[in-house]
């Protein structure tokens, strides 16, 4: 029955992961961590991915002590098509199957035009808009043959906004977005649900602003993350926007 294992606990609405499998880049820390704990804790096998071997595998030890026989770590750098397909392989050995990939692997770099090289420019861009796509190809013939497959990128309102010294990570956010609308077109009569996780300011190391307590946790967006799979199969949220509640007055 459609929507049959969504549980319906009133104002935290979740769902039953147990036998899917999931794919999380970017997972060893911060944003990353947060989706990957989230969906081990409600069943699902994940596979997260840092460019490091050694801190994918130390966040996969950490939660797989959590939730045992659950998580494992990869090292994948997303810029490189070829280490996304091993990925991908390394995946479907481990656990049989992908059902949900999470592309949250991400780079900032704040300087004016001015001051921005042309790799540092290049890098966002690869990192986060060609990585996505490195990941998502390798990945849809496994979607293909799952049950109630997704694809899940994680953008930023920087997909929406410009800001000075942004030239960029907003060039990289803003081709996203776009990357997901079309991607969403293109895959929804193949069984592949496809949607973009937008935040506004997170608590996490990504950019040093002080104090961060009034900003969106990174627990928060791994819950939204389950709150977008817990919807029946002929529904399709293709855009989330998130932002603080209380962020300081300007």
């Amino acid at each position: 029955m459609i929507g049959e294992s969504v549980r319906r606990d009133v104002g935290n609405p979740m769902v039953d992961l147990n036998g899917r499998v999931a794919v999380v880049t970017g997972g060893s820390e911060g944003i990353g961590r947060a989706i990957a704990a989230a969906l081990a804790r409600e069943g699902a096998s994940v596979m997260l991915t840092s460019r490091s071997r050694e801190r994918a595998e130390a966040t996969a030890r950490e939660l797989d002590g959590e939730h045992p026989g659950t998580v494992r770590g990869w090292p994948c750098d997303v810029r490189d098509m070829a280490q996304c397909e091993s990925l991908i392989e390394a995946t479907l050995d481990a656990f049989g199957a992908l059902h949900i990939l999470v592309n949250n692997a991400g780079v900032g770099i704040f300087k004016p035009i001015q001051e921005m090289t042309v790799e540092e420019y290049r890098v966002q861009v690869d990192t986060n808009l060609n990585g996505v796509f490195h990941c998502t190809k390798a990945a849809l013939d496994a979607l293909r043959e799952a049950e109630d497959a997704w694809v899940l990128n994680v953008g930023s309102l920087a997909s929406r906004n410009s800001f000075g010294r942004g030239v960029g990570y907003n060039a990289s956010k803003f081709g996203l977005l776009g990357m997901t609308e079309a991607m969403m077109l293109d895959l929804r009569y193949e069984g592949i649900r496809t949607a973009i996780l937008m935040p506004g300011s997170v608590n996490t190391d990504f950019s040093d602003h002080g104090d961060r307590a009034w900003a969106i946790q990174p627990e928060d967006l791994g819950e939204t993350i389950l709150q977008l799979l817990s919807y029946p199969r002929h529904t399709l949220v293709s855009r989330v926007e998130v932002r603080p509640s209380m962020p300081p007055r300007s």
